[in-house]
């Protein structure tokens, strides 16, 4: 308890320091929201990778699909690296960081309200970002009353007190640098916590191979297949797909995420980001699933019907490990929790003031009112999200709040990641679309929540196994988006020749470089 509590009291430190630190970076709009459009590749490729990984990830996720795809879990890790950073980056950086400049916008439903001309698309946008990012934020506090009891006897509310608050502390003092800052420093926990974790936990089971050994002595449920959990692709391929899709390809459309794209510094600083968020993916998520492959090897807790918690299959792992390993793993959750809580708020205050208040005014609103107004809605959101987490936690038949968690992920994503990846790269794609896109995968989402709370069975096949879980429909708000953007613009009424000429005319900007980066012809 000495080491944890010390490990503690050194983090929250730095924390508070790096947002009183950045306080200067963080008096105009600009500034706060995008620290003047000025960051390196290191401080960006850590707030994506940060943002992306939360406690979510290491002790939810980890824990349920490593325990129902064993080893094969890990493939979930690799796609969240190559799919949802090293494809994100190549395909999305550059083009991103370019026309939202260019078009001066700030935040995701900002760019879609200049991109499409549409003042009602950009509302529409920011009302679904603030419906379904607030359970998303409240989720992030799942898992950490597990684990913190591992070390300490406390509440799970003092748990979620003391993040809430080290997290709005230096959010509201410095804004996205001391985000990206503190993301920085929560990353390179991460990085040496996870291989610490993974090495301890094996260790306690004899060793690697002694570990692989073990599990494949376990029969898998529903199969014939021995050693179905250290097979290649575990025990259920095509459900493993739809994680690997969903957990990877969402990344796309997330505002928290692409809006990293928007404060990157240069063309060199793409170049070098993408390299180190891919390593960062590789070794986090590919970690955190890894070590979740081996969960049936432990005891997790279990409901009174027999079911498996799996919020409690990573913790189960970690009991009786030295005390200074859990310490690193307390450090280790609260890194990942508080970097991805940071990003959502800071998204959400954002948006909220930035695309709806400010606009609604009829008086000018001036640089330091409307940051003011976003630090009031950073505590706003922040405690919302931590109401939100304690009732939950306090009334487990609330499984309203538990399946909006659920949906939020795949409605974000199946609502904006065709618009805003067409809108990149397509002059033809009409606000037409959009709409129908942000209507599709908000309602295919609310359908989801719907089913899952009412029991609802269906006689079609197709509809039972897409509708099972948020997983699978998830990925068909997502991939359904991307084929009805196309088809919906092909047969609107095309967008203004001279507004897409305009947006589209910054990547024919001519720049002067040097030698080694082009060869001139």
């Amino acid at each position: 308890m000495a080491a944890t509590i010390f490990l503690l009291i050194i983090f929250f430190a730095v924390m508070i320091g790096v947002g009183v630190y950045c306080r200067k970076n963080a008096t105009d709009v600009n500034g706060f929201v995008l620290a003047g459009r000025s960051v390196g590749p290191w401080l960006t490729a850590f707030a994506f990778g940060t943002s992306y990984f939360s406690a979510v990830i290491f002790v939810g996720y980890a824990g349920q699909f490593g325990w129902n795809f064993g080893l094969a879990s890990t493939w979930i890790g690799l796609g969240n690296a190559f799919i949802g950073s090293l494809l994100a980056w190549s395909i999305l950086g550059r083009r991103t960081r370019i026309m939202t400049q260019y078009l001066d916008s700030k935040t995701m439903p900002d760019f879609f309200g200049s991109r499409y001309d549409s003042k009602a698309l950009k509302v529409f946008a920011s009302i679904i970002v603030f419906v379904f990012l607030i359970p998303y934020t409240a989720s992030l506090y799942n898992g950490l009353s597990s684990l913190f009891n591992i070390a300490f006897s406390v509440p799970y509310w003092v748990c979620i007190l003391i993040m809430a608050v080290l997290t709005g502390l230096y959010v509201i003092f410095g804004g996205y640098m001391a985000t990206a800052i503190n993301d920085f420093i929560q990353g390179i926990v991460m990085l040496f916590g996870i291989v610490i974790v993974i090495a301890s936990v094996l260790l306690s089971k004899g060793g690697f191979i002694q570990a692989v050994n073990d599990l494949s002595q376990i029969k898998a449920e529903g199969t014939a297949l021995n050693g179905a959990f250290t097979a290649f692709l575990g025990p259920d391929p095509l459900s493993l797909l739809f994680v690997v899709i969903l957990t990877s390809l969402g990344t796309w459309g997330l505002p928290q995420m692409v809006g990293k794209f928007y404060s990157i510094k240069s063309e060199d600083s793409v170049r070098k980001g993408t390299i180190i968020s891919t390593f960062f993916a590789i070794i986090v998520a590919g970690g955190c699933y890894f070590l979740g492959g081996f969960g049936r090897l432990f005891t997790p807790e279990t409901t009174a019907e027999g079911k498996i918690l799996f919020d409690t299959v990573v913790p189960s792992m970690l009991k009786g490990l030295n005390p200074i390993v859990i310490g690193i793993v307390i450090v280790l959750v609260l890194s990942a929790s508080m970097s991805t809580l940071s990003s959502l708020v800071l998204t959400s205050s954002s948006t909220l003031t930035l695309d709806v208040i400010v606009p609604s005014r009829k008086k000018e609103t001036s640089e330091k009112m409307t940051v003011l107004v976003m630090r009031l809605f950073i505590v706003f959101f922040i405690i919302i999200s931590a109401i939100i987490a304690v009732v939950k936690d306090a009334n487990p038949g609330f499984t309203f709040i538990a399946q909006m968690m659920g949906v939020s992920w795949g409605a974000l994503a199946g609502a904006f990641l065709a618009p805003f990846l067409y809108g990149l790269y397509w002059k033809r794609t009409t606000k037409a679309s959009a709409f129908v896109c942000f209507i599709y995968g908000t309602v295919l989402m609310i359908f989801q929540m719907y089913v899952s709370l009412s029991g609802m069975k269906f006689e079609n096949a197709f509809m039972a196994y897409m509708f099972n879980n948020s997983i699978r429909s998830g990925v068909l708000a997502m991939v359904g988006g991307l084929i009805i953007v196309p088809i919906v613009s092909a047969f609107t009424k095309a967008p203004k020749k001279e507004l897409v000429e305009s947006a589209f005319s910054c990547y024919n900007k001519e720049v002067v470089t040097v030698a080694k980066d082009s060869l001139g012809e």
